[in-house]
């Protein structure tokens, strides 16, 4: 299977939109600016749903589901959100098509709705008309629900997974009796979103809090996880907001608190996107395809048979199946590719272009000796292993790839982020090196929006876990309580 990869130091843009498909992972669609996930590629997604969904369920929440049609009314009733999603709606007008005369399928002009749908951009306002019926006392509360689900934003420039017009997510909402206990479900859910990428995803990231005009439309705190791709560029993994009021308001959303007295409730939202694939791909893989981490990859490990005949191939076969069955007994996901239709080569290219963790090949020399060869993606270095010692030693390689990793990436990031003291310096940081450089700010939408115009590069987050060191602004000299990150980005 030749993969002809165009490299990341050629093009790392082409690399990318390339292995997606190359890898099977999605593919363009008949609907602009919408994909296919394909099966290989929606198998990583629903590990990631998974270990998600069961985080989410171990803090206390449920899943719920609510309309993918949203009455325009309802954006109308919180100014600064659909101020935030306004050019990125689409608007359902009519409910019926005819055949014209000509034979052509038309709307029906006559079927015009009473008031436009807007289909779900996020499902705030929907869920929040929907909580003032499920809310009346602090009995009630925390409402705490969460939704997988798919949405639209019309986007103008898409890339698979990264950025597309239909894309797949989940998002919680949840309602509160306190401002601190939203606060601290903010935070919560931001903790729990950086230890599945960190721990599963093996992507290290920076947990901060998003400048007032990168918030999300309607938040009074964006909190957020960073991460750092393998081309400089930054990567909005995850966020979670704190709502305040703004919704409960909006919405008449009241408890009756323990005296009786009614009070709007406290609200969150939060969410991770299928853009979660783009980190997944652009942080391990190589020129020679997708590099997984075992705790996500749907086959930790392939056993591929080398034979001539089949009296070789039932040999073989035997050793494997007995090989698959014990490695299933300890939770490793495991394939036998028996196929006939591909050598051994073809199916080692391919598997490598798949980012399987680790390798098998069984041949009769093997079975002479007690061995296996044993192959890892990440290093693409071999080893023989004695078959009685094959399970303890897979057991352990994946524990190593998954550390490996990480601590790759943490090395890159380390290396990729530079703390800079003038304007000069930045820029010269940012177009040489990019990643993240640390600078001071001064806390004006003014100066950011300098930058941002000049450089191209925002700012991701203001870190939460670096001390406070007061310095001056790299542009206007103006006083700077801390520093901030920056980065051109997704």
């Amino acid at each position: 299977m030749a993969k002809n990869l165009t490299t990341r130091d050629e093009d790392y843009s082409k690399w990318y939109n390339e292995l997606v498909i190359k890898a099977d992972l999605a593919e363009n669609s008949g609907v602009r600016g919408c994909m296919v996930i394909k099966p290989y590629g929606f198998a990583i997604w629903e590990m990631m749903q998974a270990e998600l969904d069961r985080m989410f369920k171990e803090t206390g929440h449920q899943n719920a589901y609510f309309p993918l049609f949203i009455p325009k009314s309802y954006f109308s009733k919180e100014a600064s959100h659909v101020d935030g999603f306004a050019k990125e709606c689409a608007v359902v007008t009519h409910y019926r098509l005819k055949t014209a005369d000509d034979g052509s399928i038309v709307v029906d002009e006559t079927a015009k709705l009473e008031e436009e749908l807007i289909v779900r951009p996020t499902s705030e306002t929907i869920i929040w008309d929907t909580y003032r019926k499920w809310i009346q006392s602090y009995r009630d509360l925390p409402l705490l629900i969460n939704q997988w689900a798919n949405v639209v934003r019309w986007e103008m420039r898409t890339r698979l997974f990264l950025r597309t017009t239909e894309f797949l997510w989940q998002e919680g909402h949840t309602a509160h009796a306190t401002k601190q206990e939203a606060i601290a479900e903010s935070e919560q859910m931001m903790n729990v979103y950086a230890d599945f990428v960190e721990n599963h995803m093996a992507v290290p990231v920076v947990k901060g809090l998003k400048t007032e005009s990168e918030r999300f439309a309607g938040a009074l705190e964006t909190y957020c996880i960073e991460a750092l791709m393998q081309d400089g560029k930054a990567l909005q993994a995850g966020t979670s907001h704190f709502l305040g009021q703004n919704f409960a308001k909006a919405f008449d959303v009241k408890f009756a608190n323990k005296e009786g007295k009614q009070e709007y409730v406290w609200a969150t939202s939060w969410g991770v996107s299928t853009r979660l694939m783009g980190a997944l791909i652009m942080t391990h893989s190589d020129d020679n395809g997708l590099v997984l981490p075992p705790k996500l990859a749907p086959d930790q490990v392939v056993i591929v048979p080398i034979y001539r005949n089949d009296q070789q191939f039932d040999a073989v076969s035997e050793v494997a199946n007995n090989l698959m069955k014990d490695l299933r007994a300890k939770g490793v996901r495991v394939k036998f590719d028996k196929r006939d239709t591909h050598k051994p080569g073809w199916k080692f290219n391919e598997y490598e272009l798949k980012g399987v963790p680790l390798r098998i090949a069984i041949g009769p020399k093997d079975l002479e000796k007690g061995t296996v060869e044993m192959a890892r993606r990440d290093t693409l270095t071999k080893e023989i292993v004695e078959t009685t010692s094959v399970v303890a030693r897979v057991e352990g390689l994946l524990e190593e790839i998954q550390d490996n990793l990480f601590t790759k990436a943490i090395n890159y990031r380390t290396t990729h982020t530079t703390k800079v003291s003038n304007y000069d310096e930045f820029k010269k940081v940012l177009n040489e090196k990019g990643g993240f450089i640390s600078a001071h700010w001064d806390g004006t939408s003014e100066t950011e929006e300098k930058i941002k115009k000049e450089t191209k590069a925002t700012i991701r987050c203001i870190p939460l876990d670096t001390d406070n060191e007061a310095g001056t602004c790299i542009v206007t000299g103006k006083v700077s309580a801390r520093k901030v990150l920056f980065a051109k980005a997704y």
